[in-house]
């Protein structure tokens, strides 16, 4: 019977299992023995791991039990297992950015994301496999192999924090850490049916995160819920003077927003056709999740956006300019130790010359200016996080209408153009196609505005758990 309610507390949630600590129905280094455990079991298949921390986990998992016992609860993530994307540093601990180039890589200090968790009293579990160097969307390029989708082995997890939707899905861990410089946080957590948050830029530090593209590169929470998504972002957000980029703004309990409601929320929907997706499904999912925002009292208001395809032209230049600059030293110096496809993605950068790049950031500021009106109009802009259903590992060509195109123009073709912007950006489940594979929606609020975000994904969330178990 003990063990039965160890096991249905993996698949919980970060509030659930915190709470079953207060009030010692089980306890850190139980839970942690139990995770691991199951990533042993069950991680062969998925590939979501690259390094599990199991002895370090225990030592952490022990210290938090003794500070719980003797009343010492730091909050929600004390003793919470967690996991980390394998771009982020961790102290004598492996770090690979899923290439051959650092596959023995130890750092010597831990990024700033993982000082706050181990502050918090989280147990970090290990590293989670990605998409080599993050430079791509469907996460089946790694020098660990690819990460498969939970919901269907043949199909990809979604890039570049493929590891982290895996895990959290799949109950390997309670919540994870990826990173989203074009949708890598939001597209695999739409594709695993999770919550996943792209942070404004500058919101949380990236100080200890190795680098694709400066300018857009955020770190962000994926979850199996909107409050767990909420409550590790109130750990991991504030200002780093380690971060150029980072923003000096107050922090805001992000979970006093939820459970508020829709009343006199206004929710901005694209009718630019830029945002139109042919497949039906995800067309269904996404129109029923609009009723669902009206009939929770929320307001919906159909807007132009113009420009979109110069946007997403400009998000792309600025992209492959600096990841090129990241790496054009790496490339000449480890010319054989990359994988093919990111190796000649990254070369595409030599295509570009500064007058590129610079009229890149000018439609930037312009579209800046743009959306300022934009959600001087709406509290948030929703679009369906990825257009398309996952598709085969290795799948490169596919069919959009009557066109061939290759995958990773369509893949971020809605998350992209809001990491340029700044903006940000959650994917949370919003349906499940006929052959079981999840659809998300995506909800974008201005600058620094998660809360009102986590306030319309909770009313989202909690419909639709209501609406589940009557259909159910």
């Amino acid at each position: 019977m003990i063990n039965q309610y160890n096991d249905s507390l993996i698949k919980t949630d970060i509030s659930s299992l915190s709470y079953a600590y207060r009030k010692k129905q089980i306890s850190p280094t139980e839970i942690t023995r139990k995770i691991i455990e199951r990533i042993l079991s069950k991680d062969k298949e998925l590939n979501s791991y690259i390094t599990i921390t199991e002895n370090e986990a225990l030592i952490q998992a022990k210290q938090a039990e003794k500070e719980i016992n003797s009343g010492n609860m730091k909050g929600p993530l004390h003793g919470v297992p967690i996991a980390l994307k394998d771009l982020i540093y961790t102290k004598n601990v492996k770090t690979t950015m899923g290439s051959e180039i650092y596959k023995n890589f130890i750092p010597s200090y831990n990024a700033t994301v993982v000082e706050k968790l181990i502050k918090a009293g989280a147990v970090i579990l290990g590293k989670l496999n990605t998409h080599q160097f993050a430079y791509g969307t469907t996460g089946d390029r790694s020098y660990f192999g690819p990460v498969r989708n939970v919901h269907n082995p043949e199909k990809i997890s979604g890039g570049s924090s493929s590891g982290s939707g895996a895990a959290v899905a799949a109950d390997l861990c309670f919540a994870a850490l990826g990173t989203d410089t074009g949708g890598s946080i939001r597209i695999p957590s739409s594709f695993n049916g999770i919550v996943g948050l792209k942070p404004t830029f500058g919101r949380v530090s990236k100080y200890g995160v190795f680098p694709l593209c400066w300018t857009m590169d955020t770190v962000g929470p994926m979850t199996k819920t909107v409050q767990d998504n909420a409550i590790l972002l109130n750990v991991l957000s504030g200002f780093d003077v380690n971060d150029p980029f980072c923003a000096e703004r107050e922090t805001p309990d992000f979970t006093t927003s939820l459970n508020k409601g829709l009343k006199g929320m206004t929710i901005g929907v694209p009718k630019t056709s830029f945002f139109e997706v042919e497949n039906d499904e995800i067309n269904q999912s996404f129109s029923v999740m609009l009723d669902t925002l009206q009939k929770l009292g929320g307001k919906v208001k159909f807007l132009e956006i113009p420009n979109m395809e110069e946007l997403i032209e400009a998000f792309r230049i600025t992209l492959k300019c600096e990841a090129f600059t990241v790496h054009k030293e790496r490339l000449q110096e480890y010319p054989d130790l990359w994988d093919e496809e990111v190796k000649n993605r990254l070369f595409t950068g030599t295509h570009i010359n500064a007058t590129d790049y610079i009229t890149a950031q000018q439609i930037k500021q312009q579209a800046i200016q743009k959306f300022r009106k934009v959600f001087s109009e709406i509290n948030v802009l929703v679009t369906p996080t990825v257009p398309i259903l996952p598709r085969n590992i290795n799948e490169r060509e596919i069919k959009i209408g009557s066109s061939t195109v290759h995958i990773s123009s369509v893949l971020n073709k809605f998350t992209g153009p809001f990491n340029l912007l700044g903006l940000p950006g959650l994917s949370m489940p919003c349906g499940v196609s006929k052959t079981g594979l999840p659809i998300g929606i995506q909800l974008v609020g201005k600058w620094f505005d998660e809360a009102t975000i986590y306030q319309i994904a909770s009313a989202l969330e909690v419909s639709t758990k209501e609406n589940g178990k009557q259909l159910g």
